[in-house]
C-alpha cells in the first residue's frame, strides 16, 4: 500500500542518507550482501560503512565493465552484488558484461545508475543516459525502474535483493521532490495512480512525475482534469493500467527523463497499438545529444518542464476530440 505525501517540497533526508542508512541496516542483517562502486562512494558519502564492512564495500576504480564481470562471479558464489556508476557507465559502457555475464550467465545483481538524463548538469552531454531504459529493456527477464524519491527506492532494493536477475535502478541523487510518504510499499510491475482525472492521462517515471503532478495543477485551473500516473516499473510494464487509463479518458501523454525511442514511451505505445488504440504523445529527448548546464536550465531546453507538460496535453486533447 502506498501513501503520498505531495505538495512540492524537497524530501528530507535526501535520497543519498536515506540509501546509505537503508544499506547499512540491509548489510547488518544479511552478510551475503556485498556493494562495489566505480569510484563514486563519495557521491552517497559512505565512509561509515567503509568502516563498518571493509569486506564488502568493494572499490572498483573506474573499471565498470570489470565490476560488472567481479559482481556476475560473486553472484555465481552465493553472493548478494549490489553495484553503482553514473547512469550512463553502468547501462552504455558495460551493457555486454551485463547481457552476458550477468543475465545470459543466469547471474543475480541489482544496478543502480545514478544520475540519468539531464540530472547530470554539469558533467554534459557525455554523462548524460538518455538511452540506458531503451538498451535494459532488451535483456532478457532483466526488470527496469526509475526512481522518484528515496521511500520509492530503498523500498524496492529492499525487495529485489533477495531476488534471482537483473535489476536495474535509474536514480538522481539529490533535490528530489518528496512523492511517498515513509512506510509505503511497491508492487514491481504495478503501477500508481497519483491522482485521478477524466479528460487525459500523463504516465510518466522518475523525474517527470512531479512535473506532471503540477502539470496537473496548472490544468486543473483550466477545467482539464487528468489522471497521473507513477510508473515506476517500465519493465515490466503494467499494461492492465495502461489500457485502463485509455479506456478511461481516450487520450495518453507519457513523460520521462530518456529518448523517446525505446524508452517509457515506447513501451507504452506498443501496449496500446496492439490492445487499446488511442492517441498517444511522447514527451522526452527528441533525437538529440544532452548539453552542458543547470537542471533548471536543461528541463527547458530539452523541452520537459510541468509548463511542457501541460502543452502537450492540450495538445494530445485536440487528438482526442479529432
Amino acid at each position: 500500500m502506498i501513501k503520498t505525501n505531495y505538495n512540492g517540497s524537497l524530501e528530507e533526508p535526501i535520497i543519498t542518507r536515506q540509501f546509505v542508512e537503508h544499506l547499512a541496516e540491509m548489510m547488518e542483517r544479511d552478510e551475503k550482501l556485498v556493494y562495489l562502486d566505480a569510484d563514486l562512494m563519495f557521491a552517497w558519502v559512505m565512509d561509515d560503512l567503509l568502516e563498518r564492512f571493509p569486506e564488502r564495500m568493494i572499490h572498483c576504480g573506474i573499471a565498470e565493465c570489470n565490476m560488472v564481470s567481479v559482481a556476475a562471479g560473486m553472484s555465481a558464489a552465493g553472493l548478494k552484488p549490489l553495484i553503482h556508476s553514473f547512469a550512463v557507465f553502468i547501462s552504455r559502457r558495460v551493457f555486454d558484461q551485463i547481457y552476458l555475464s550477468g543475465a545470459y550467465g543466469r547471474n543475480s545483481m541489482n544496478i543502480i545508475g545514478s544520475q540519468p538524463g539531464y540530472t547530470q548538469g554539469y558533467n554534459g552531454g557525455t554523462h548524460m543516459a538518455f538511452e540506458d531504459i531503451a538498451m535494459m529493456r532488451t535483456v532478457p527477464n532483466a526488470c527496469v525502474f526509475d526512481m522518484v524519491d528515496g521511500v520509492q527506492f530503498n523500498n524496492l532494493i529492499g525487495q529485489t535483493k533477495d531476488m534471482d536477475g537483473i535489476y536495474y535502478y535509474r536514480t538522481a541523487l539529490q533535490d528530489n521532490i518528496s512523492i511517498y510518504e515513509k512506510g509505503s510499499d511497491f508492487k514491481i510491475g504495478k503501477g500508481n495512480i497519483l491522482r485521478e482525472g477524466t479528460d487525459a492521462t500523463v504516465i510518466a517515471c522518475g523525474r517527470l512525475v512531479a512535473n506532471a503532478l503540477k502539470a496537473a495543477e496548472l490544468l486543473l485551473s483550466e477545467g482539464i482534469s487528468i489522471r497521473v500516473v507513477d510508473m515506476f516499473t517500465i519493465k515490466p510494464l503494467d499494461e492492465e493500467l495502461v489500457i485502463d487509463s485509455a479506456e478511461k479518458t481516450g487520450v495518453i501523454v507519457t513523460a520521462e527523463n530518456h529518448s523517446v525511442y525505446g524508452g517509457l514511451g515506447s513501451a507504452v505505445a506498443e501496449t496500446l497499438a496492439e490492445q487499446c488504440p488511442v492517441p498517444v504523445c511522447r514527451m522526452g529527448m527528441k533525437d538529440r545529444f544532452g548539453e552542458v548546464g543547470p537542471e533548471s536550465y536543461l528541463e527547458q531546453a530539452f523541452g520537459l518542464t510541468a509548463e511542457d507538460v501541460a502543452r502537450t496535453v492540450r495538445e494530445a486533447l485536440k487528438k482526442k476530440s479529432d
